[in-house]
């Protein structure tokens, strides 16, 4: 397994990483105790960086990785949660008070069954005043950084442009870290157009979903998938021609994603232990240049085309 540091926070971290948003069943039903293992599972085999959100399963995601981190020692892993999106009985929320932010954080603490975190972001921004943000939420999370209730602080969002807003509008150092999701695939990269800008501000860079949210799987794009029908219609290509070339999308997509260094740490989420250790071997092989290159013509048509957020 290859480590790396994610900006300058000191974390060096696996380059695939756990996202627990699965244990809140957001995907599919799970079963607790398989869960509970696949958390086991990557530990187990190298991964050292875990992801989740009181929002993910409505609070159930971070219970249930309260559960496995119980029995897992504390300095075996990095921890990452969020503050920002809730929501209860199929009834999505936002609060970005310092407030609820600082609420949020002492919640999961007791979720968690941890004394901190390594890493809190601010979730979701495209749905928040971003004034707010500079100005009242990522201040708090300074002062938490400051007491040592959490040890870093960072952003996530999808449009990529209010990540620049944000960054340009707080103090240097207070932003340590980015989390983009569905922005270095493969059939969508242009999260690379801000890793210069990232880099400059010494601010990591977290890529999360590399199979597009289930767009580049074999099983095939999930019903309540937001991209057009024009970009699934490419995806379902790229899937067989991959097959066709004698290997899976899922394999060349983790490849493309983990093989960038300016990428820390590629999130995937899974209640499977198996996904968990194939995953793994996929993120252990080198990428193939040739068939990335013809997977990304297939793409062409509708290369970068994204979705709204909801």
């Amino acid at each position: 397994m290859e480590y790396r540091e994610i900006g300058k926070t000191g974390m060096k971290v696996s380059t695939i990483s756990y996202g627990a948003s699965s244990l809140g069943g957001v995907f599919h039903p799970l079963t607790e105790e398989k869960g509970v293992e696949a958390v086991y599972t990557a530990i187990d085999n190298g991964i050292n960086f875990i992801d989740t959100s009181p929002y993910y399963g409505y609070l159930k995601a971070e219970m249930v990785l309260g559960k496995a981190l119980k029995n897992i020692e504390r300095d075996r892993y990095y921890l990452s949660t969020k503050i920002g999106r809730y929501g209860k009985d199929g009834v999505n929320t936002w609060d970005y008070s310092a407030k609820r932010a600082k609420e949020s954080v002492y919640e999961s603490l007791e979720r968690l069954h941890v004394d901190y975190v390594d890493l809190i972001n601010v979730h979701d921004i495209e749905f928040a005043d971003l004034e707010q943000i500079c100005n009242e939420t990522l201040p708090l999370l300074v002062d938490l950084r400051n007491e040592g209730v959490v040890k870093h602080v960072g952003i996530t969002n999808l449009n990529l442009r209010h990540f620049k807003y944000v960054i340009d509008h707080v103090p240097r150092g207070t932003v340590e870290s980015v989390l983009s999701f569905c922005h270095y695939t493969l059939n969508d990269d242009s999260l690379a157009d801000y890793f210069n800008y990232f880099g400059s501000k010494e601010i990591g860079i977290i890529n999360a979903s590399p199979y597009s949210m289930g767009l580049l799987t074999q099983r095939g794009v999930p019903d309540w998938h937001p991209a057009p029908e024009s970009l699934k219609r490419l995806a379902k290509k790229a899937i067989s021609f991959c097959e066709k070339k004698g290997t899976s999308i899922e394999q060349l997509a983790v490849s493309f994603s983990v093989s960038n260094p300016h990428i820390s740490t590629t999130l995937f989420s899974t209640t499977n232990p198996e996904n968990v250790l194939k995953t793994i071997r996929h993120a252990n092989t080198p990428l193939d240049m040739e068939l990335l290159k013809e997977v990304q013509n297939i793409f062409e048509p509708g290369f970068r085309d994204t979705w709204v957020n909801n």
